[in-house]
């Protein structure tokens, strides 16, 4: 009975389930039956669906002519600095310095003195070249003297064998004559022997004359060759005057050009050897040195003009123009080239320098090299 009884509400509890499912189905074939006869959204609204259409597209004709105009024409990087050809101001003579003339950071025009080295040693370099040349004209007054003396002894010698050619000449006509008279019987043998005898003194008073005008001869040879020296000594004796001359000068360093002077490290007193720099210097001229990825230049061509921003000083934008493209990116002109033969190869987009030159750069800010520019050069026209 107990069993029974147990079983008994199960039976009724599963007789009120069925209808409910009944009900659910039916109630769900009659909503698919009102969604079937539902209209979809854009058919109950198709003005709205019209214009949010229309919106859509204009939106994206919009964005193309944007694109067009505001993107398109331009190349732009933030890979660029500024550049200039910067060099450490040196000493080309050694010495004390006694005068630093500007300071840290300072502009100076062309010609502007920079430092002064002690100039005592150089002074006595140049008086010391100007007794040499003192010397070496006194030198060559000497020799000019000689030369004078010599040419006069040379003439005395030419004379001298004139007087021993005719005196040798009527020696040996007596000579003869002698000869004749003593063979013919008319003369005596001791005047024939005696004329001999003048007539050999006359060939050794001849022979005389001859080596004297050789020897006057040389010695004017020498006295040119000592003046020649002379000269020479005084040519290497100016020369050296003016070696000290410019040593001297040098002791003056000068800026070459305009520009500022920075990274001043020579001071007073200090001892410099010749090339031992002094501060770094930093010319008026400088440019725009903007690395462009390869695939930017396709368009891009010197003379495009160019608009720039400094990071620095974001309110000042700068005008300018293309100069001059690298012809070569700028790994193949490091120290290291890559070595693309070699290993495994991953290929990178190069960066290609591109220089910029800018038509006024500003004068109540400090710029210089290595500030970072952000350059936009139109390289099509904005049409």
């Amino acid at each position: 009975m107990a069993e029974v009884q147990r079983t008994v509400p199960e039976d009724e509890a599963k007789q009120p389930a069925e209808p409910e499912k009944d009900r659910e189905t039916e109630a769900q074939a009659s909503g698919q039956e009102q969604d079937q006869k539902k209209p979809s959204l854009i058919r109950r609204h198709p003005f709205g669906a019209t214009i949010v259409v229309l919106v859509l597209i204009a939106f994206a004709v919009g964005t193309y002519f944007a694109w067009l105009t505001y993107f398109h024409p331009y190349e732009t990087t933030d890979d660029a600095f500024v550049d200039a050809r910067s060099f450490s101001l040196a000493a080309k003579v050694s010495g004390y310095i006694d005068e630093i003339a500007v300071s840290d950071n300072q502009h100076v025009d062309a010609g502007a003195v920079i430092a002064r080295i002690n100039p005592r040693d150089y002074e006595i370099a140049i008086s010391q070249a100007e007794a040499q040349i003192e010397s070496a004209n006194a030198a060559i007054a000497n020799a000019a003297a000689q030369i004078e003396v010599a040419t006069a002894a040379v003439d005395e010698a030419r004379a001298q064998t004139d007087s021993a050619q005719a005196a040798l000449q009527f020696a040996k006509d007596e000579a003869n004559r002698q000869r004749q008279l003593v063979q013919g019987g008319a003369g005596s043998q001791q005047a024939s022997q005696q004329a001999e005898s003048n007539l050999r003194q006359a060939q050794a008073a001849h022979n005389q004359a001859q080596a004297s005008v050789t020897s006057a001869m040389k010695n004017k040879t020498a006295a040119e060759a000592q003046h020649n020296s002379a000269q020479a000594s005084l040519k290497q004796a100016e020369a050296q005057r003016e070696s000290a001359q410019q040593n001297l000068n040098y002791t003056t360093v000068t800026a070459a050009q305009s520009g500022r002077v920075v990274r001043l490290s020579g001071s007073k007193g200090q001892f410099v050897e010749a090339g031992q720099a002094i501060a770094m210097f930093v010319p008026d001229e400088i440019w725009v040195t903007a690395n462009f990825k390869e695939t930017q230049l396709a368009d891009m061509r010197p003379g495009q003009p160019v608009e720039l921003t400094i990071d620095a000083y974001p309110d000042h934008v700068l005008r300018g123009r293309v100069d001059s493209i690298q012809p070569g990116s700028g790994t193949a002109f490091a120290l290291l080239p890559a070595e693309n033969a070699t290993g495994n190869y991953v290929k990178v987009t190069q960066r290609v320098p591109v220089k910029i030159i800018v038509d006024q750069w500003p004068t109540d800010v400090s710029i210089g090299p290595g500030m970072s520019v952000v350059p936009t050069v139109t390289v099509r026209p904005r049409n």
